[in-house]
């Protein structure tokens, strides 16, 4: 049954008054709001005015500049329309069997658009916890299944009639079993909600079924006429077969074969089209399915999981953090200053600082809400700054953003190579069918002037016009290189499936063959050139306890000055006071996002890697707890998120004395230099509080001196700082615009106590230094881009082989001062950015790309997402990178390893030569097949070409669908990345492959024409017979000859081995026995359909012969320089070139007056419609004039007018 609202109406007055005109503690408050006097049943809301603000749920709650510049007003609204259905959304307010208290249409009410009053109406956050069944601070339970019972509106709403007939908590466990549990999908899980209010995910987009696609591949203008022609050919071979008796002692005619054939043929390249469409719409299904899943953090059963995002139902408490893409509509529970960027969903620019939902609560329970109070989590929108957690109130096609992307489902752009060969695809089939008319015409006025001595019957002259129009509209069906985007979708698909098998999730097609040819990689370090494997190795509390720990033994000198004693770990950590420990204890767990749960049955620390190691040494050394426990055992009262420009972040905790105290954590040499205090180290025994001394000139050198040691040992050094407060906020420092009760962390980053710093080790990955010789040799220069420190960039870049003698190494600061040419002037060189932020990445990408090159960039986090898109090709991080980073990035690395970049360029650089090949290839049979059917058609005294048309709908499916699948699945080699990039405007026909073009062709038309013009003699056949068996070996030859210069085109380079690699592509053997058992079954079964006769073996011998010389010719062409074959080419252009411009000028002379002729004709039936018209009439010659109105000054941005077509006299 539907839930149906019946609650009082709300009364909205916003003439409300203030205290000498302004706003005290950030928060306007109503005196005495008249309209409500004692009538509980009405809520006062505080609604400042604007032009667009015109009612709470009738507008989106959104900040607006002007807001409290307006005059106020009051509005009535009940709170029984606040969940009304929409007109067109009654199905999502009906409910059969419903457990809670509410519908997916209701609880959409709150979010399409933001509206107080329909959360308000919906019982505020505790109402939708009891109605979804849902616990604020556990979760779901994972031991949910079908849910028993039911909870009515009234239970929800009014907290005095809930009822316990059905459960609203979840049962809440503790332990590794409760978070194994927490993050384990089980189809039996949350049944009752997967049906209410369905699952995260987007109903897939529906396939196109194969009979669609076999349409699709039929409707082809070109491919519709062969077929007319055919109908016709068969129905008058049918008539002749049967309506006419043959002349005595002669068969039947069997001349409707060839029209049945070609039907068959037809059906066949259309199915076989329409397979391989069908098979990648497939994969590229798969490949999407897996780009949109990601991990979420939720809390189940008490305990932090994280699940895959379609998992995600609603009543789900999920976590947020800076970088999170949300992925579900919902109400936020809390959390310190989250702030939203919405422009992808609602389109406003502004940051959205969000309000806990009990306080919304409050604020309207008062009459004090504001357009301000915003507890409204919209999916799609991306999380800025801050941590808290939000219930889930909508998912999937339920949500906001889930309707908005079902609407704008559509297909995949072409890439910029796909467009190419279409334009290239374009010119050769305009070639091609001039070459058909061409053919046609000659043909045609040859049967024409043989028509008057043609003694045949009506059918038989009939035919033998049809016979020229099938070869004519066969000519154009093979020249018409349909193969050519089949053969780049084809290598995207088979390359993306690939590469997703090796780590890499290519989200954008385009970046996949731009990446072969990549000239540039700007890297992060962290994870990405190292292992991400993070370990304390050493560290120096207050300015003289230095420690020192790596497998186990004491190091000598690790960390420090030469004259400060290195102790082993656990021997500072015992010695140092309670106090001491506390606060690093607090410095370490509470200033952290990491968090425990399960992973693969273990459990571990789950977050950022340096947090998860910092924490496992707290867990070693300082003797922490559970890390949920020791953070529900602090008062925190504001926290600081990290950022990327000032390289920290910290949090603020209230003390038990009162006080409150700031934690900061970050950069050791930036952070040092905000420290004029230093810890004191007291033992433990000592019972003393936490003191602190005054930090002098040669304190200060010596922990300078001990961070530059530890990044010199390439190892990440973190320093940890505090300062303590009497109060909050601070006395004398400012607070946030928006929030009266929090501070800026830069506003605090003086006068700081200096408490320890500690040295991350992070070993490189295994690999790294070969990748990146790799790239080096492929023409590809490796940057590092990193935030870390100066001395640890350079000795990492030096281990991995990317800093060289030669190179520079800079940091951010300092490159983002030069001017664009000193830039300019020092780009080839800079190998290292130290201290980098995200803005030094994306003006380093953006220069890059100014000076030609083409740019592949890594990133993880949220403010690298400009720097992704900049990029030619940006590459996230799969494991450490924010959903921001990944929906900006072009491929995501899956382990997060450089080695992975190196796959991408590979295959990268396989997609481009695959599409060469099968250029390469299907260029040379277009010239042969085309020049041999035209030569052989117009030279035949019966007009008929050497190859038929079903032979030459054999030699398309060979040379169109068969060879696109062959070349275009060739795998990378080892040798593939031995050759230099190739430049962004690189002809797609290279000059060696314009070499092996022009000299197949000629090869293969020599051959074919000494068979067909010189055979006769050569082997002194005579009798019809022995010339049929000559047109079957043209044939039969010509095949042969395709399918070994197939196996020439594996090759672009000069190179002789045509065989390499070939053993492991399985799809290039399986194709080629397809083709040679097809030719052969053809030529043993296919007499009467394809016109040939059986051969004998010396003619099989001729025919293998011919073709197979076809291998060492390609041999003496590539032993030819490419210099000279480029100098022949330019002479033949000149050429062709000289000969061709009178030809041209003479046809435009010829067709001037037919054109003139037809403007003219034009003129006069225009004259005649205005004339009809009612327009003044003249009889004189008119003249069309196209004319565009000129643009207004005043239209801003409106498109401008349409044309204006004007007739003058």
């Amino acid at each position: 049954m539907a839930n149906r609202l019946l609650a009082p109406p709300i009364s909205i007055n916003t003439s409300f008054l203030r205290e000498n005109g302004s706003e005290s503690g950030g928060e306007s408050r109503p005196i005495t709001p008249s309209s409500v006097g004692d009538d509980r049943s009405l809520l006062t809301l505080q609604v400042p005015v604007s032009p667009t603000t015109l009612s709470l749920d009738g507008e989106t709650l959104r900040s607006r500049s002007n807001s409290y510049a307006s005059p106020a007003r009051s509005i009535d609204l009940s709170t029984e329309d606040a969940l009304l259905p929409d007109p067109g959304t009654e199905e999502d307010f009906v409910v059969s069997n419903n457990p809670f208290a509410f519908s997916p249409g209701q609880l959409n009410k709150m979010l399409n658009p933001k509206s107080l009053a329909a959360y308000k109406a919906l019982g505020g956050l505790s109402g939708l916890a009891r109605g979804l069944r849902t616990d604020l601070s556990a979760g779901l339970s994972v031991d949910e299944a079908e849910l028993s019972g039911t909870v009515t509106f009234e239970e929800a709403v009014l907290p005095t009639a809930a009822s316990s007939k059905a459960e609203y908590i979840a049962p809440v466990s503790h332990g590794a079993a409760a978070a194994a549990a927490a993050g384990a999908f089980k189809s039996s899980q949350f049944l009752s909600r997967f049906r209410v209010f369905r699952d995260n995910r987007l109903p897939e987009k529906k396939g196109t079924s194969i009979l669609a696609l076999m349409w699709m591949a039929y409707n082809d203008k070109i491919l519709i006429l062969l077929t007319i022609a055919a109908v016709v050919s068969l129905a008058l071979g049918v008539y002749e077969a049967v309506g006419q008796k043959p002349a005595p002692g002669q068969p039947r005619p069997v001349d409707w074969v060839e029209g049945v054939a070609i039907c068959v043929a037809i059906i066949i390249v259309v199915l076989v089209g329409a397979i391989n469409d069908w098979q990648k719409e497939r994969q590229f299904l798969q490949l999407n399915k897996k780009k949109d899943d990601r991990l979420v953090k939720v809390n189940r059963s008490g305990a932090t999981a994280l699940i895959s995002v379609f998992d995600l139902t609603v009543g789900d408490v999920v976590h947020l953090e800076p970088g999170d893409l949300v992925p579900a509509d919902g109400v936020f529970i809390g959390g310190h200053n989250i702030k939203c960027d919405e422009s992808s969903a609602t389109g406003e620019s502004d940051q959205m600082k969000k309000t806990p939902g009990d306080v919304v609560s409050r604020h309207l329970l008062l009459g004090v809400a504001s357009s301000k109070s915003d507890p409204f989590i919209i999916a799609g929108s991306k999380v800025l700054e801050g941590v808290g957690t939000y219930l889930v109130t909508s998912v999937g096609v339920n949500s906001g953003y889930g309707k908005t992307l079902l609407a704008l489902q559509q297909p995949s752009e072409q890439t910029p190579l796909q467009v190419k060969l279409n334009g290239l695809a374009s010119a050769i089939a305009k070639l091609g069918g001039g070459a058909a008319l061409l053919l046609f015409v000659v043909l045609f006025i040859e049967f024409l002037a043989t028509l008057s001595s043609n003694t045949g019957s009506a059918a038989v002259k009939a035919r033998s016009f049809f016979d020229i129009l099938i070869v004519a509209v066969t000519i154009v069906v093979v020249a018409v290189p349909e193969g050519l985007p089949l053969a780049v979708t084809l290598a995207l698909a088979f390359a993306t499936t690939r590469m997703l098998k090796e780590n890499n999730l290519v989200r954008v097609l385009r970046s996949c063959e731009t990446m072969g040819n990549a000239t540039t990689v700007c890297s992060d370090k962290t994870g990405t050139l190292t292992q991400n494997k993070m370990t304390v190795v050493a560290g120096t509390v207050g300015s003289d306890a230095s420690f020192a720990h790596r497998d186990g033994v004491e190091k000598a000198v690790l960390g420090g000055s030469a004259t400060t004693s290195i102790a082993p770990t656990h021997s500072v950590m015992e010695y140092l006071s309670t106090a001491l420990k506390d606060i690093l204890r607090q410095s370490i767990v509470i200033n952290s996002t990491a968090f425990e749960g399960e992973q693969e049955g273990v459990r571990s620390f789950i977050g950022s890697k340096t947090e998860t190691a910092l924490l496992r040494f707290a867990q070693d050394h300082i003797g922490i707890g559970p890390v949920a426990e020791e953070r529900a055992s602090t008062d925190v009262t504001q926290l600081f998120p990290f950022d990327s420009r000032r390289k920290c972040m910290g949090a603020v905790v209230r003390l038990p004395c009162g006080d409150y105290r700031v934690l900061v954590k970050g950069a050791a040499e930036i952070l040092l230099a905000h420290a004029t205090k230093v810890t004191k180290v007291v033992p433990k025994a000592s019972s003393a509080p936490l003191l602190h001394e005054s930090m002098s000139d040669a304190m200060r050198t010596s922990l300078s001196s001990a961070i530059d040691d530890y990044a010199h040992q390439s190892l990440r050094t973190i320093a940890f700082l505090y300062r303590d407060f009497p109060s909050w906020p601070p006395l004398g420092v400012p607070c946030k615009d928006d929030d009266k009760h929090q501070v800026e962390l830069d506003d605090l980053l003086c006068d700081m106590t200096f408490l320890a710093v500690v040295g991350i080790q992070d070993p490189l990955r295994p690999g790294v230094v070969h990748a990146v010789q790799l790239c080096q040799a492929a023409g590809v220069t490796v940057r590092m881009v990193t935030g870390d420190s100066a001395a640890t960039a350079e000795a990492i870049a030096s281990t991995c082989g990317i800093k060289t003698a030669q190179g520079v190494a800079m940091e951010g600061p300092e490159f983002r001062r030069l001017s664009e040419d000193q830039m300019d002037d020092i780009l080839p060189r800079l190998q290292v950015l130290a201290r980098s932020s995200p803005e030094d990445k994306r003006i380093l990408v953006a220069r890059l790309k100014y000076l030609g090159e083409t740019v592949a960039v890594t990133g993880d986090g949220t403010n690298d997402a400009p720097a992704l898109k900049c990029a030619d090709v940006g590459f996230s991080m799969g494991i450490a990178g924010t959903e921001v980073a990944k929906e900006a990035s072009s491929i995501i690395l899956m382990d997060d390893n450089f080695s992975s970049i190196i796959t991408a360029i590979r295959w990268g650089r396989a997609v481009n030569d695959a599409v060469a090949k099968f250029l390469q290839f299907q260029i040379t049979v277009n010239i042969t097949a085309v020049v041999l059917a035209f030569v052989s058609a117009v030279s035949n005294a019966d007009r008929r070409s050497v190859l038929t048309a079903v032979q030459l709908l054999w030699v398309n499916l060979i040379m169109d669908t068969f060879a696109a699948l062959a070349l275009a699945t060739d795998p990378p080699t080892s040798k593939i990345l031995d050759r230099k990039p190739a430049p962004k405007k690189a002809a797609l026909i290279s000059v060696n492959m314009w070499k092996m073009i022009a000299g197949q062709a000629v090869y293969q038309l020599v051959v074919t024409f000494i068979l067909y013009f010189l055979g006769p003699k050569i082997l002194g056949y005579s009798t019809d017979a022995e010339k049929a068996q000559l047109s079957t070996i043209v044939f039969n030859t010509f095949v042969w000859m395709q399918i070994f210069n197939e196996l020439n085109c594996r090759r672009l380079d000069n190179k002789f081995n045509i065989f390499e690699g070939m053993h492991r592509n399985w799809i290039f053997v399986v194709i080629n026995a397809i083709m040679i058992g097809g030719q052969i079954l053809i030529m043993f079964v296919g007499g009467l359909a394809f016109q040939i006769v059986g051969l004998n073996g010396t003619q099989w011998a001729i025919c293998i012969l011919c073709a197979v010389f076809c291998l060492p010719w390609a041999i003496l062409l590539r032993l030819t320089p490419d210099a000279f074959a480029a100098t022949l080419f330019r002479g033949l252009a000149t050429v062709v070139t000289a000969v061709s411009h009178p030809i041209i000028r003479g046809i435009h002379a010829l067709a001037a007056p037919v054109v003139r002729f037809l403007r003219r004709l034009l003129g006069r039936n225009a004259s005649a419609m205005v004339m009809e018209s009612g327009s003044p009439s003249d009889s004189a010659e008119r003249e069309v004039h196209f004319e565009r109105a000129p643009p207004s000054p005043h239209l801003g941005d409106l498109p401008p007018p349409p044309i204006t077509i004007t007739i003058l006299a």
